[in-house]
C-alpha cells in the first residue's frame, strides 16, 4: 500500500498537515481532501505500486490549473508500507452497491468492530465514498465467491437482476452469518422463486434488511436498522449449522 501524508499546507488547503490516505492497487482508506487533488495523489501512488517505488514528493498548488479554487499549495509525501492484516476477530463486511444506502450503511458499519468493504461497478458511486474501503470491480460475483470464509454480505445494487445473482452466489457458499437483501416482500417472493429454480436454498437469506416497526424509507435510517441487524446476527451464539440445516 501506498500512505499519502500531507507534510505541509499553506494557504486554503482542504485537509491540515497530517492528513493521510492509504491507497492500494485497489480501493482507497481515508482522504486528504477530495477533489483533483486527491485523483492526482491516488494515480502517483498506483504508479509506485506497478513500479515498486518506496518514496515520492508532490508539490500541489491548489489553483485553476488543476481545477481547484482553494488558493493554497499542498506537499505530499508518498511512501510504500506493507499491508496490513486484518485485525483479528474483526469479521468483513462486503457492501454491493455503493448508491445512497450503500454508503450510509458503510459509514454506519465503520464504527463497529467490522472490516467494511463496498463494492460496485461504477466509478462515478464509488467517488462519492472517498471516506470509505471501496473496490472498483467489473465482476462482483468473483469478488464474492473468493471472499475470506465467514464474510457477510450486504446486497443492494441497481440492477434487481444481479442483486439476485449476487444473493444467490453468497448462499451457495453456506459460510455467511448474514446475508442481507434490500428490498421488499414482493421482491423476497420474486427471489425465492429464481433460488429455488437454481437449485439454491433461499430460507437463509434476510430480506427486507433493517425489517422491524420503522418503516422509515431514508437511507440513513435504513442503514442504522441494518447495521443494527447485522450486529445482532454476528453476535449471537447461534452456529452456521443452525442456518444452513
Amino acid at each position: 500500500m501506498i500512505r499519502v501524508t500531507i507534510s505541509s499546507a499553506k494557504g486554503s488547503t482542504p485537509r491540515e498537515t497530517g492528513a493521510e490516505m492509504i491507497v492500494k492497487t485497489r480501493g482507497t482508506t481515508g482522504s486528504i481532501g477530495g477533489g483533483q487533488l486527491e485523483y492526482m495523489a491516488i494515480d502517483r501512488a498506483r504508479q509506485m505500486l506497478a513500479r515498486n517505488e518506496m518514496r515520492a514528493e508532490m508539490d500541489i498548488p491548489l489553483g485553476p490549473e488543476i481545477g481547484q479554487c482553494c488558493g493554497g499549495r499542498v506537499m505530499l509525501s508518498l511512501e510504500w508500507i506493507e499491508a496490513m492484516p486484518p485485525e483479528p476477530g474483526k469479521p468483513l463486511v462486503m457492501i454491493f452497491g455503493a448508491g445512497h444506502v450503500g454508503r450510509a450503511l458503510a459509514r454506519a458499519l465503520k464504527l463497529m468492530p467490522l472490516e467494511v468493504l463496498l463494492l460496485d461497478q461504477r466509478v462515478e458511486e464509488l467517488a462519492l465514498a472517498r471516506d470509505l474501503p471501496t473496490r472498483l470491480t467489473a465482476l462482483p460475483e468473483a469478488d464474492l465467491r473468493h471472499a475470506p470464509q465467514g464474510t457477510s454480505y450486504i446486497i443492494l445494487t441497481h440492477d434487481h437482476a444481479l442483486d439476485f445473482l449476487l444473493a444467490a452466489e453468497a448462499l451457495r457458499r453456506k459460510d455467511a452469518p448474514y446475508i442481507g437483501l434490500i428490498g421488499s416482500a414482493t421482491k423476497r417472493a420474486q427471489f425465492n422463486r429464481f433460488a429455488r429454480d437454481q437449485g439454491v436454498d433461499p430460507a437463509p437469506l434476510v430480506c427486507p434488511i433493517g425489517a422491524g416497526t420503522c418503516h422509515d424509507k431514508r437511507p440513513e435510517v435504513i442503514a442504522a436498522l441494518t447495521a443494527a441487524e447485522l450486529i445482532t446476527r454476528l453476535t449471537a451464539p447461534v452456529s452456521l449449522s443452525q442456518k444452513y440445516p
